[in-house]
């Protein structure tokens, strides 16, 4: 008996939602794509608005000794920061800060680590940790008053609270 040249509506079906299942993946694939690169757009359009009077004045205690052992004052800080942005989790996104130190030499810069809440002050010559190197020379070129590391760029904040963003 021959066999038909034809596939048959079970076959043909089977093809289709085969075909269909690909189709849907690769469209949600390309719509997840999208909706990443709107929420990148979004969330770079919103840390670039302008800082807050109490948020350049809660950085501005970074350069005060005694935060570096007093966490509740620390924590306050790192409030007024989560408060700045709160339709953001800056966790993962927003390394730390770095400013010019001037409690005098040795020290040259101070950091505001987000992950461990910890204030530190650096000589000259010890290397940043955690990415936060990167904002050194910003710093110390002067002009901001500090400057927010990201995990792809800083943004360097001027002391009217304009902020320039900077790739790397």
């Amino acid at each position: 008996m021959p066999r038909s040249m034809l596939r048959t509506p079970q076959n043909q079906t089977q093809s289709q939602t085969v075909n269909n299942n690909i189709l849907s993946a690769t469209r949600n694939q390309e719509h997840e794509q999208q909706q990443q690169q709107m929420d990148k757009m979004k969330l770079d359009q919103l840390l670039r608005k302008k800082r807050s009077k109490e948020y350049m004045e809660a950085l501005h205690k970074l350069d005060a000794g005694g935060h570096v052992h007093n966490q509740n004052k620390v924590n306050d800080i790192i409030r007024t920061i989560q408060e700045e942005f709160p339709e953001v989790q800056l966790g993962g996104v927003l390394l730390g800060y770095v400013s010019i130190c001037y409690l005098g030499k040795p020290y040259e810069v101070h950091t505001l680590d987000l992950t461990g809440g910890i204030i530190e002050h650096y000589k000259t010559g010890e290397t940043l940790p955690d990415g936060l190197e990167k904002a050194r020379t910003i710093a110390m070129r002067g002009g901001y008053e500090f400057i927010e590391v990201y995990k792809d760029c800083c943004r360097a904040v001027s002391a009217s609270g304009y902020v320039s963003v900077i790739p790397g």
